[in-house]
C-alpha cells in the first residue's frame, strides 16, 4: 500500500500501469486524481505516445497526469524480475496490451494472481471473451462495428466521433470496475481480473437506438436523418456565417423564441399551436425560423435566449473552449507542468467531490523520473 499523503479518496492504493495510448492511461489518471498513486512503467525511451504526432500529439499529456514514471525493460530477464516484485507490493494492475502479450511474459492475470492473491489485475480489450476477442481493435474499428459512425453520419457516409470516446469511457468503466473490486476485496480479502472492453462499450452507446428498434421494430435512421420528437432542435446559421444550435421542446418555449426572434406570426398560426403539429411540417418551420436568424447577431441572440430561458449553444471548436469562461471558473481548466518544464493546462475530471475538483498534484512526469525512487523500495536482491 503507497502511504503518500493525499487527502483524497484513494490515498494508500498503489497501481502499477503498463499503458499506451488512451484507454488504459485514462484508467490510470482516474485513479491518480483520486489520489492513488500510480507508478507507469515505460520501455527504455520512453512510452512511444510521448511522442505521437498528428492528432495523436495531445494523448500523452491529456491522460498521463499524477503519475510517476519507472522505466523497466521488460522483455529481459532483469526487468520482469524487477515488475514482478513491483507488482506484488501494489493493489491494482492496469493493462491494455494487444491480445495474448502479457500472458506470453508471465505477467497475465492467472500467473500474477497466483502470487499476490489480492491483486487486483484490470485489462483493457478490444472485445470481451467471444467470438471476436483476439481481434485487435481500434476506436474507429469498434465506432464501425456498434453502429456509432453509422448513427453520426448522413445516410451512406457513416462518421467517425470526433473524439476518442470508446477509449476514453472503456478506462472510465476500468476505473469503475476496479473502485467495485476494492470495495469487494474488503469483504472478501481476495483480488480479481477484470476486463473492459472498446466494443462493448460502444455497443452501450448504441443501446438507446437498439431499444428503439426492439420497441418498433423499425431500423433507426441515422443522427442526421432522424425523425425529430421536437420541431425547433437544429443548428441554424446567423449573421456573418456564425451558428447556433436552438431547442424549443415545448409550446411555451416555442412561443418564447417566436418572441425572441420577431416572429409573433409564427406563435399566432393555429396550424403550429402544438409540438405535434409543428413536427408535421418542421423542414418548412425551420425554413422559416432560418429566414429570420440568418439576419441576426449571435451575441445578442444569445443573450436574449438565455433571458428568456431557452436551450441554445453556439457551435465552439476546441481551441475556443481553451478559453471558456465557465470550465476556467468552475476549476475545470487548471494549469500542470509539463515533462520539459513548461506549462499547459489540463481538463479536470467532471467532479466536484466535497467542495472540491480532484485536480494536479504534480508535474507530468519525465521519462523514468520516479525509476530510483520507486525502485528503491525494492529489497536489495529484486533490483
Amino acid at each position: 500500500m503507497s502511504t503518500e499523503s493525499t487527502g483524497l479518496p484513494l490515498e494508500g492504493v498503489r497501481v502499477i500501469e503498463f499503458t499506451h495510448m488512451v484507454m488504459g492511461p485514462t484508467c490510470g489518471m482516474i485513479l491518480a486524481d483520486l489520489g492513488a498513486e500510480v507508478i507507469k512503467i515505460e520501455p527504455p525511451g520512453g512510452d512511444k505516445t510521448r511522442t505521437l504526432p498528428g492528432l495523436g500529439i495531445g494523448f500523452f499529456r491529456s491522460f498521463n497526469r499524477n503519475k510517476k514514471s519507472v522505466v523497466l525493460d521488460i522483455h529481459t530477464e532483469e526487468g520482469l524480475a524487477t515488475a514482478r516484485e513491483l507488482i506484488g507490493q501494489c493493489d491494482v494492475l492496469l493493462e491494455n496490451f494487444r491480445p495474448g502479450l502479457m500472458d506470453k511474459l508471465g505477467l497475465g492475470s492467472e500467473a500474477l494472481r497466483a502470487l499476490f492473491p489480492r491483486l487486483i489485475y484490470i485489462s483493457h480489450k478490444g472485445f470481451l471473451p467471444g467470438p471476436y476477442e483476439n481481434r485487435l481493435a481500434l476506436d474507429e474499428v469498434v465506432q464501425n462495428m456498434a453502429g456509432l459512425t453509422y448513427m453520426t453520419g448522413p445516410v451512406g457516409r457513416p462518421l467517425r466521433a470526433g473524439t476518442s470516446v470508446n477509449d476514453i469511457m472503456g478506462g472510465m468503466f476500468g476505473a469503475i470496475g476496479v473502485l467495485a473490486a476494492l470495495r469487494e476485496r474488503e469483504r472478501t480479502g481476495q483480488g480479481q481480473e477484470i476486463q473492459s472492453a472498446l466494443f462493448e462499450n460502444c455497443a452501450l452507446l448504441a443501446s438507446q437506438h437498439m431499444q428503439q428498434y426492439l420497441m418498433t421494430g423499425e431500423v433507426p435512421p441515422p443522427f442526421p436523418s432522424r425523425i425529430s420528437a421536437w420541431s425547433v432542435y437544429d443548428t441554424f446559421t446567423v449573421a456573418a456565417g456564425e451558428q447556433l444550435f436552438i431547442g424549443a421542446v415545448s409550446d411555451k418555449q416555442f412561443l418564447s423564441l417566436c418572441e425572441v426572434i420577431g416572429r409573433p406570426d409564427l406563435a399566432r398560426d393555429p396550424a403550429l399551436a402544438t409540438n405535434a403539429q409543428r413536427v408535421a411540417v418542421r423542414p418548412d418551420l425551420l425554413k422559416k425560423l432560418g429566414e429570420t436568424l440568418r439576419h441576426l447577431d449571435l451575441e445578442t441572440l444569445c443573450t436574449q435566449l438565455q433571458a428568456a430561458g431557452l436551450p441554445y449553444a453556439k457551435v465552439v471548436r476546441p481551441d475556443q473552449l481553451v478559453h471558456d469562461e465557465h470550465l476556467i471558473a468552475s476549476g475545470g481548466l487548471v494549469p500542470m507542468g509539463t515533462e520539459d518544464g513548461g506549462e499547459t493546462q489540463t481538463v479536470l475530471l467532471p467532479l466536484l467531490m466535497g467542495g472540491r475538483r480532484p485536480g494536479v498534484r504534480s508535474p507530468l512526469p519525465a521519462i523514468g523520473e520516479h525509476t530510483e525512487e520507486v525502485l528503491g523500495r525494492l529489497t536489495p536482491a529484486s533490483v
